[in-house]
């Protein structure tokens, strides 16, 4: 079973910057994606930013576009998402998703983000 901790989740004024990780571990699809969702109270779900595993193509939520950032280390075991100027509207949990092609996808247990002062 492919097994996602995300880490790095807190609370940061706004205008300020947070790295949050995903470890993953049992990946045996060498095709799939992988995501950040974020879910904030009352809302649905929503996907904030993704990479495929072949080219490292990424793409974004148009409300994250030019602030967060989502990268992968060397060994492909790790995904990050660098968020900078953060917005009280970015408070949310944050779920890493691995998602091989054809697949629903697998997730973690999510993150807490609150932006606030």
């Amino acid at each position: 079973q492919v097994q996602l901790v995300e880490s790095g989740g807190g609370l940061v004024q706004p205008g300020g910057s947070l790295r949050l990780s995903c470890a993953a571990s049992g990946i045996t699809s060498s095709r799939y994606t992988m995501s950040w969702y974020r879910q904030a109270p009352g809302k649905e779900r929503e996907l904030v930013a993704d990479i495929t595993s072949l080219t490292g193509s990424t793409n974004y939520a148009d409300s994250v576009k030019d602030r967060f950032t989502i990268s992968r280390d060397n060994a492909k075991t790790t995904v990050y998402l660098q968020m900078n100027s953060l917005k009280p509207e970015d408070t949310a949990v944050y779920y890493c998703n691995h998602k091989p092609w054809g697949t629903p996808g697998y997730w973690g247990q999510g993150t807490q983000v609150t932006v606030s002062s």
